[in-house]
């Protein structure tokens, strides 16, 4: 556990290395909520309910997945892909350390980080827009809000080091996979741009059987209260089958890429 918590602080201080990179993710991600709050607002005007939700729920949809994606959808793990490709991936595997606890160490350390900021973002925002925030204070909604955070976070992490891996058979691949991946797919089936039981009933069915609403919608759901405890409970259960399924495909993959593994550049 030593190891762990001094791999975390330093992870933690190489965080400001490269800080261009992360104010331009902040800022990205502040602007991408501005842009939906005076959406939504103006379509507000005339007061009322849309897709099932009032102002103040939209509201805090929108605020509150600013904190959940800082939480679920920042990732150092993006960098395995490079290292494969440079072959630095020989580095980590002569540390003396599991490779997957090594990751997953060191983005709980840009989490932590990306939090921290976007919890002050959200709290600047919602001050100076004057937004009706909807706070959950009812116990029974923010344990399984919790749980399903952590789930969402190990099954975001598995989804980056699978695209990650296919770095071992197609390199050129690495920056585009990662874009399509993060920019299109995630941020559009996640819940990240605007809430998805505002599609059609078929679409949403099918969205469902894939793991990414529940890396963003189905957590905030939780959050707004606006699940029954059933389906709660039936979607924390999918998270944990995502989870453990995903898990056992990136274990594959990872033993049949290290024997195509060249280590080139090293």
């Amino acid at each position: 556990m030593r190891k762990y918590l001094g791999l975390f602080k330093i992870s933690f201080q190489q965080e400001f290395v490269y800080r261009l990179n992360f104010i331009m993710w902040r800022v990205r991600n502040v602007l991408q909520i501005l842009v939906a709050y005076f959406l939504w607002t103006t379509l507000f005007i005339g007061g009322g309910k849309i897709f099932g939700y009032d102002k103040n729920q939209i509201l805090t949809y929108i605020f509150g997945v600013l904190i959940v994606r800082a939480l679920v959808l920042s990732s150092r793990a993006i960098d395995v892909a490079g290292d494969i490709n440079s072959g630095d991936l020989t580095l980590s595997l002569l540390k003396p350390i599991n490779f997957f606890k090594y990751w997953l160490t060191r983005d709980f350390s840009t989490k932590a980080l990306n939090l921290f900021f976007a919890f002050f973002e959200t709290l600047f925002l919602v001050l100076v827009l004057k937004v009706p925030f909807f706070f959950q204070t009812n116990f029974s909604f923010l344990l399984p809000f919790s749980f399903s955070l952590v789930l969402a976070i190990l099954i975001f992490f598995f989804l980056v080091l699978l695209i990650d891996m296919v770095t071992f058979w197609a390199p050129e691949m690495q920056w585009a996979g990662q874009f399509i991946f993060l920019a299109i797919i995630t941020e559009f089936l996640s819940g990240a741009i605007f809430p998805l039981d505002i599609l059609p009933q078929a679409l949403q069915k099918v969205i469902y059987f894939l793991p990414f609403p529940y890396l963003i919608f189905f957590p905030v759901q939780i959050y707004l209260g606006k699940l029954a405890l059933v389906n709660t409970l039936g979607g924390i259960m999918v998270e944990g089958f995502w989870v453990i399924t995903l898990s056992l495909i990136v274990n594959f993959i990872w033993k049949k890429g290290l024997l195509r593994y060249e280590a080139v550049g090293r």
